[in-house]
């Protein structure tokens, strides 16, 4: 099959590989037919995950059609078609059983990163993505979601991680109604993040990014209002927008890559240190009131330092986080998806056959032709 493969710190190519095939009777074999490029899946090419290893293949949100399940899977058979959250679960663990799927036992127990996610590297597992043309799915009777037929695949596609990442960073924020929220980044989860806010009741949503394009998406999508950090001191300007005071919540949705990080300007990604860049939770910090909730959502890769824990501490801030437990999410998502009350397709602003996979990664790095977010198409079925 063709699939992509890590070939070291920011080089991808499509190569053939072997296909999966069943290993454990309660696995399935899936063939893709859209797969997703996330913000996480630069840390990646960028070299910052530990155990990211030469031929792995990438990609952990993918739609496609169940080719093969094995003896024990139950729930899913031949032909469906179907949407898989992106971490790997088990369903009968601790955790799992507790709806907490993020944090599954089972599918990673080398290590208390987290659970098995698709695609991220041998730190979370080692399981190959779905940035191919068929991919292994453990346990594909638990964690797999029927897409229903009213449902095109890519306003699936986004539920599988982005949408249900911003939900929950949202959700997080316990809105009672009226709040102010700051969202940092304008990416696929901070855009859902923004939505989901306004859904739950937010009284007003305030944008921030350094790319002029990705905040006029922000502004046009959702009507929100947006700063572009490099133009002003961000915290000064929103406690001038709100008081003296900060927002009520924030939510981070930028991660170990913030750009305008000391890291980021002098050392940059091959010193394996952005990962440890603080630069948007101390923005978030700085940036909320007093009494006010963080909810952070970016993605982290090693340990890292210089959070100012101290302001923290003394604002009596509240700081929740956590990978998005998707599953619980996916059928209330595709309610709203299918009431019409949000199109998540349109984040897809690039659709390329997988063979263009490289391009389409370098244009999202790049942040180059207005690029949102990045749909692959492994059998070439893209319009």
């Amino acid at each position: 099959m063709r699939a992509l493969t890590y070939e070291g710190p920011y080089r991808v190519a499509v190569r053939n590989k072997p296909d999966p095939r069943i290993e454990h009777p309660q696995d399935g074999i899936v063939r893709v037919t859209s797969a997703a490029i996330c913000g996480s899946d630069l840390h990646l090419l960028h070299g910052l995950m530990p155990d990211t290893r030469i031929g792995f293949t990438f990609g952990h949100e993918f739609t496609g059609i169940v080719e093969e399940v094995g003896p024990d899977a139950r729930g899913v058979k031949k032909g469906d078609r179907v949407m898989l959250p992106f971490q790997i679960f088990c369903g009968g663990c601790y955790y799992c059983t507790q709806g907490l799927t993020s944090c599954c036992d089972n599918t990673n127990p080398a290590t208390d990163a987290g659970t098995g996610i698709y695609g991220y590297s041998h730190t979370m597992g080692g399981y190959d993505g779905g940035q191919a043309e068929y991919v292994r799915v453990p346990f594909i009777g638990v964690d797999a979601e029927k897409i229903p037929d009213d449902v095109e695949d890519l306003d699936a596609l986004p539920i599988t991680d982005a949408f249900s990442t911003g939900y929950q960073g949202a959700e997080m924020c316990d809105l009672k109604g009226g709040e102010t929220v700051l969202v940092l980044g304008c990416g696929p989860v901070g855009l859902f993040a923004m939505w989901s806010a306004w859904a739950m009741g937010a009284g007003r949503v305030i944008a921030v990014d350094h790319v002029d394009y990705r905040l006029e998406f922000a502004r046009n999508w959702f009507g929100v209002e947006t700063l572009n950090f490099k133009d002003l001191d961000l915290v000064t300007t929103v406690k001038g927008m709100t008081e003296g005071r900060g927002a009520d919540v924030t939510i981070e949705a930028v991660g170990c890559e913030a750009a305008g990080s000391p890291v980021h300007r002098v050392l940059g990604v091959y010193g394996k240190l952005e990962a440890g860049s603080p630069q948007a939770i101390n923005f978030a910090i700085h940036a909320t009131r007093k009494g006010g909730t963080i909810s952070l959502m970016g993605g982290y890769g090693p340990p890292f330092a210089g959070v100012d824990i101290g302001t923290f501490m003394n604002k009596a801030q509240t700081m929740r986080t956590g990978q998005a437990s998707v599953k619980r999410y996916m059928p209330h998502l595709l309610e709203h998806v299918r009431a019409g009350r949000i199109k998540p397709s349109k984040v897809f602003t690039h659709r390329l056959p997988l063979d263009q996979a490289p391009q389409g990664y370098h244009t999202f790095a790049q942040k180059r032709d207005g690029c949102i977010k990045v749909a692959l198409f492994p059998h070439s079925t893209f319009h």
